[in-house]
């Protein structure tokens, strides 16, 4: 396995001073995200580090010669909109920006992209299937051609009130999961599992694993602490912000020597990228790197170089 982090949580770095930051504190890898350059639409969302509209052959030399020069590799590019968005405006723009995140990927040597499938928060799971297929089918034969693996991430995407009440990821549960595979069954579409957004479902994060072993891809290495006296107050109705706080590996529920052995025990050889979303370090970018020095420092206790 190789350690790295999500490059979101340092917006304020260009890519060459993330990469170079990875190397001076031992990573192996980051997972880089490729935003459309503007305003963000959400916490820790809108971050560019590598510009897939403006990625010119020049561009490509450049980002390869900064990865050699550091030691560094890039785990996947990432972009996580909502392309199952039911406004046809925003789901056009993502999906379109996901193929242009799946050529990048192509022009630079990588062979995987992470995203969200999406969904329409106002409908239930089943009256989102029929857009999953017209959206999802295409794409993902479309990565196929171009040599590049889908990650989703397993984020339900239900925090805020304008997620309410369904969520804006609709692959956050393995009975999904298993269903997109079986719809969409080939080898370049997978997960990029965070075992923190299983945590808050009450459900099982080892379990998962085992059956979707070969569909890992790509990891994501963020903890949650659930607050029982809040959950006790509210119930699991409320919006999951108000019951849990998500934090860094080691700082809350999961227990990343049972996780780390598992992931080994499957044969999952691929990258553990630290995501950071909490504030316990401060909003500063030395607080920041403070998080992700300190969720590395945990999680190599269990993930040798």
């Amino acid at each position: 396995m190789q350690l790295g982090f999500v490059s979101a949580i340092l917006p304020d770095l260009d890519f060459e001073s993330v990469i170079q930051f990875a190397s001076a504190e031992g990573f192996e890898c980051v997972e880089i995200m490729c935003w459309p350059v503007g305003k963000a639409e959400r916490k820790y969302a809108g971050v560019t580090h590598i510009d897939v509209n403006r990625l010119s052959s020049d561009e490509v030399a450049r980002i390869r010669a900064i990865l050699e020069k550091y030691g560094v590799a890039i785990s996947g590019l990432g972009y996580y909109p909502n392309p199952l968005d039911p406004n046809p405006e925003v789901s056009r723009a993502a999906i379109q920006h996901i193929r242009k995140v799946i050529l990048a990927a192509e022009l630079l040597g990588l062979q995987q992209v992470n995203t969200f499938i999406g969904r329409d928060w106002t409908r239930s799971v089943e009256e989102n299937w029929p857009t999953f297929r017209k959206v999802w089918k295409p794409l993902v034969a479309f990565a196929e051609d171009h040599g590049v693996r889908i990650g989703i991430e397993n984020c339900p995407m239900l925090f805020t009130r304008d997620e309410w009440p369904g969520g804006k990821n609709l692959a956050h549960a393995p009975a999904i999961w298993r269903r997109m595979f079986e719809e969409i069954p080939s080898p370049h579409f997978g997960l990029n599992y965070d075992p923190s957004h299983l945590v808050w479902q009450h459900m099982d994060w080892l379990v998962p694993l085992r059956e979707f072993r070969d569909r890992i891809f790509h990891v994501h290495a963020k903890d949650v602490r659930l607050r029982r006296d809040r959950l006790n107050d509210v119930g699991i109705l409320a919006t999951p912000l108000q019951y849990h706080e998500p934090c860094i590996p080691g700082l809350g529920e999961i227990n990343w020597g049972r996780f780390i052995g598992e992931l080994m025990s499957v044969g999952y050889q691929g990258p553990v990228c630290i995501e950071v979303e909490d504030d316990t370090f401060g909003r500063s970018l030395e607080g920041r790197q403070r998080a992700i020095r300190t969720a590395a420092r945990h999680l190599r206790n269990f993930i040798q170089k």
